[in-house]
C-alpha cells in the first residue's frame, strides 16, 4: 500500500493528483467551517447575539492550541514527506513518534495553567463583566478538558495526508463536524438540555474526542505508513523536534499571531466603543461572528493548500522539479480563483448572512455587521498567494522564508496598521472601530502584492532547474 501511494505521489499527473488529495482535505475543512458557523448560529438562537462574543472571547485559547497542533502536525508532515521520498523508514517511525509526545506534553501544560488562571485570561482576551464573561467561562473550562484530543487529531490529520490518506483526514473531521452539529441544539436549546453555551461547549468536546478516536484508530492499523507501534511510542528524537519546530514555526507563528490579534482588537473594540457610548459586546460579537464567516468561506481553499503540500513535500525530495513546478502554479491558478469568486459572494450576501446570527433582528447588528464584512472581504482577493508561498516553503523545509512570509501580514503589517488606522478614524471621523475593518483590507493587499512578487521570483528560480527536455514538453 505504502508503495502504491509513493507511485502517486512522484508519478501521477499533478494536476489529477492535486485534485484527488485537495477534494478530501477540502471538503473536512468546509465540514469543519460548517461546524464553526452552525455552532455559532445555535448559540446565538439560544442565548442571543451577545452570546456570540463569548465564543469570540474564548477563540483566542482555541487559535493557540490549533497553533501548536499544526505547526507540530504540519512541521513533522514535511519531514514525513521528504523521508517519505527518500524511503527512509527509520525517520518517518521516530517523526511520527516524537510528534505525538511533543504534543501531549504541551498541550497538558496549557490545560492545566490555563485553568488555574481562567479569570485572569478572559479578562485579558477583552471579556467584558456584566455582558459576555459568565458566557465565555461556562465555554471555555470545557474546551480546555479536550485540549489533548483536539490537537492530537490535527496532528494525525497532518501526517495521514501526508502519507496520501486524505480520505482518513476526510472522515476524521467529519465525524466530528457531524457529531458536533448533531449535538449541539440538544445540548443548547431548552427542549433539550437547555444548556446553553455550556452545552456548545460540552459538544464540543465529545465531537473533538471521536475525531480523535478514529484518526487514531486507523493511524495505528496496518494500513497506515505511519508504522505507530505503541510499545516503542514512548521514544523521543530530541534532535527531530527542534527540526519540526522550526518547519511548523511559520504556521505557529501565524495562528499565534492570528490568536493575539483578536485579543487586540477585543480590547481596541472596547476602548473605541465606550468613546462612542455604544455597548462592546454587540461589536464583539459582530467580529466573532465574521470571524466564523471567514472561517467557513475560506478555509476551502486551505484544503486545497492541505492537499498541495504532500505533493510539493515528495516531490521536493525526489527532486523532481517540472512536477514541482506544474503543481504549485496549478494550485495558485486555483486558489486565487475561489478566493475571488468568495470576495463576490460577500459582496452580494452579506446581510443576508447576519441575519443567519440574529435571534431578534437587530438591525443594528445586520447592518454594521454586513458592512464590517464588506469592507473586510475586499482583502480576500490577495491572500491566497500568501497561504499558498508560506505552505510551499514549509514543505520544502525552508522555515525561515516561511516565516517571513507568514509575518508580513499578521505582524509587520496588521499591527501597526490597527492602531494608526483605529486612531486616524476616531480622530477625524468619530469611528475608531471602522478602522479595525480598514486594517484588515489593507494588511492582506499590502501582504498579497509582496507574496505575489516573491511567488514569482521563485518559479523563475524553480523554472531553471528543470531539465531542458521536460522544459520543451511543457511548452509543447
Amino acid at each position: 500500500m505504502s508503495k502504491e501511494r509513493s507511485a502517486m505521489l512522484g508519478g501521477m499527473d499533478v494536476k489529477k493528483l492535486l485534485i484527488k488529495l485537495a477534494i478530501p482535505a477540502t471538503v473536512a475543512m468546509m465540514a469543519n467551517a460548517l461546524y464553526n458557523l452552525v455552532d455559532t448560529i445555535f448559540v446565538a438562537r439560544g442565548a442571543g447575539e451577545i452570546a456570540i462574543g463569548a465564543l469570540a472571547i474564548v477563540f483566542p485559547i482555541q487559535m493557540i492550541v490549533m497553533a501548536i497542533g499544526l505547526m507540530i502536525g504540519m512541521g513533522s508532515a514535511s519531514v514525513f514527506s521528504r523521508a517519505y521520498g527518500r524511503g527512509d523508514q527509520e525517520s518517518m517511525t521516530r517523526v511520527v513518534n516524537t510528534a505525538l509526545l511533543l504534543n501531549i506534553v504541551i498541550s497538558v501544560l496549557i490545560t492545566i495553567i490555563s485553568l488555574i488562571f481562567v479569570d485572569e485570561l478572559l479578562i485579558f482576551f477583552g471579556a467584558t463583566v456584566g455582558e459576555n464573561f459568565d458566557y465565555a467561562k461556562e465555554y471555555i473550562v470545557l474546551i480546555l478538558i479536550g485540549l489533548v484530543p483536539f490537537s492530537s487529531a490535527i496532528v494525525l490529520n497532518n501526517l495521514t495526508r501526508a502519507e496520501g490518506r486524505a480520505n482518513v483526514a476526510m472522515i476524521s473531521l467529519l465525524i466530528g463536524a457531524l457529531v458536533n452539529i448533531a449535538l449541539d441544539p440538544i445540548f443548547i436549546f431548552d427542549w433539550g438540555f437547555g444548556l446553553g453555551v455550556q452545552g456548545a461547549a460540552l459538544a464540543t468536546l465529545i465531537a473533538k474526542s471521536m475525531s480523535f478516536i478514529y484518526v487514531f484508530r486507523e493511524a495505528i492499523s496496518k494500513r497506515s505508513a505511519l508504522n505507530i507501534k505503541l510499545k516503542t511510542i514512548h521514544k523521543f528524537d530530541f534532535k527531530m523536534t527542534r527540526e519540526i519546530a522550526a518547519i511548523g514555526a511559520p504556521t505557529f507563528v501565524r495562528n499565534t499571531l492570528g490568536a493575539v490579534l483578536v485579543i487586540i482588537i477585543n480590547n481596541l473594540i472596547n476602548y473605541y466603543a465606550a468613546l462612542s457610548g455604544v455597548s462592546p459586546g454587540i461589536y464583539i460579537s459582530i467580529y466573532g461572528v465574521i470571524n466564523r464567516m471567514i472561517m467557513f468561506l475560506l478555509l476551502p481553499g486551505f484544503g486545497l493548500v492541505q492537499g498541495l503540500i504532500p505533493i510539493v513535500g515528495f516531490n521536493f525530495g525526489a527532486k523532481f522539479h517540472r512536477r514541482l513546478y506544474e503543481v504549485i502554479a496549478y494550485g495558485v491558478k486555483l486558489i486565487f480563483i475561489y478566493f475571488v469568486a468568495i470576495f463576490v459572494i460577500t459582496l452580494i450576501f452579506a446581510e443576508a448572512l447576519f441575519v443567519l446570527f440574529s435571534r431578534d433582528g437587530d438591525m443594528f447588528f445586520i447592518k454594521e455587521g454586513a458592512q464590517a464584512f464588506r469592507i473586510i472581504s475586499v482583502g480576500f482577493t490577495m491572500i491566497g498567494f500568501q497561504v499558498v508561498l508560506s505552505s510551499v516553503y514549509q514543505a520544502m523545509g525552508y522555515p525561515v522564508r516561511a516565516f517571513l512570509v507568514a509575518l508580513s501580514r499578521q505582524f509587520i503589517l496588521f499591527i501597526p496598521l490597527v492602531f494608526f488606522l483605529t486612531w486616524f478614524m476616531q480622530r477625524y471621523y468619530d469611528n475608531g472601530i471602522a478602522g479595525i475593518w480598514l486594517t484588515f483590507l489593507v494588511a492582506d493587499l499590502l501582504a498579497g502584492t509582496l507574496s505575489l512578487f516573491i511567488y514569482r521570483y521563485e518559479m523563475r528560480d524553480l523554472k531553471r532547474k528543470i531539465p531542458e527536455a521536460d522544459l520543451r514538453a511543457m511548452k509543447a
